[in-house]
């Protein structure tokens, strides 16, 4: 599939991915994701969920999309990179104060879906490429 087609599928499935986690969590297995700041306490829908992974999905195929533009000689082995260190640090306000751990999980396993999703589906080598590849 070329990254044309490839791409928008890809960042369809990224956006899918942690809306399923959350309707596991919380409407199936009935636990309310809740984040709590101060006085205030935030429920994490489905819609802030599928917004966040529009949001990472569109950015990472954004940057991928820049780099091979302008010539970035490894444009997939540096995005790669870049994703896993995003990643990584997507995790760092789960450690904070504010929820429960059933809400610290279920966002965890939604940030993995996104990252399990996007890495490989975007920074993966395409086909096509990897038959230039062994060919040229």
């Amino acid at each position: 599939m070329s990254p044309r087609r490839r791409r928008p599928a890809v960042t369809a499935l990224a956006v899918l991915a942690p809306v399923l986690v959350w309707l596991v969590a919380d409407p199936w297995l009935g636990h309310r994701l809740w984040i709590a700041d101060g006085e205030q306490t935030l429920d994490i829908g489905a819609v802030p969920v599928a917004v966040v992974a529009l949001f990472a999905s569109l950015s990472g195929w954004g940057l991928l999309a820049v780099l091979e533009r302008f010539g970035a000689r490894r444009a997939r082995t540096i995005w790669t990179a870049v994703a896993g260190a995003v990643l990584t640090v997507s995790f760092l306000p789960l450690l904070g104060d504010g929820m429960d751990g059933g809400t610290r999980a279920s966002l965890a396993l939604m940030h993995l879906a996104v990252g399990a999703v996007l890495i490989p589906g975007l920074g993966g080598r395409s086909r096509e490429a990897g038959a230039g590849a062994a060919r040229g």
